[in-house]
């Protein structure tokens, strides 16, 4: 038997990106920016198709790529910023919340969001991991949108 597999798509022309970054922690935001920014420029999406916006801390990430999404102008979205641990329970509830707005955003307006978050103990390893990050939210972001189209044209084929 032979299962019919759709094989990813990193072609990046076409697809428009929605991008949200914290503030907050501001030199690990820009390393996230700057490595995704790169990757998707590495994958032909165009920058008239990205539109980067910011907000000022994680928590208000969620309503941002609400707003976006609610446009339908943009075929993923990609959420950056820094959560790292401090002395008190807010790390936890920081990291909870922005993570669960994120992922419901996605869920409510079936559009990829890539969720680049980091949630780390320390600066050090905040910034051990944000170019990787960066650029795996970008290739996530243009997988998935692919992917969501490919799917759509599936649907309707059916139809």
């Amino acid at each position: 038997m032979t299962v019919p597999t759709y094989e990813s798509n990193l072609a990046g022309e076409g697809i428009r990106i929605g991008i949200v970054q914290a503030r907050f922690n501001a030199d690990v935001g820009h390393g996230l920016l700057s490595a995704c920014l790169a990757e998707l420029k590495h994958m032909n999406v165009a920058e008239e198709d990205i539109l980067h916006v910011t907000v000022p801390g994680a928590l208000e990430i969620g309503l941002a790529l609400q707003k976006m999404a609610e446009t339908q102008q943009f075929d993923a979205l990609i959420a950056l910023g820094a959560v790292i641990r401090g002395e008190t329970y807010h790390f936890e509830l920081v990291s909870n919340e922005s993570g669960a707005g994120i992922t419901r955003v996605g869920l409510d307006y079936g559009i990829p969001i890539a969720n680049a978050v980091l949630t780390t103990e320390n600066d050090e390893q905040a910034e051990a991991r944000m170019a990787e990050k960066g650029r795996d939210a970008a290739r996530v972001a243009v997988e998935m949108a692919n992917l969501l189209i490919a799917l759509e044209e599936l649907q309707a084929e059916e139809d």
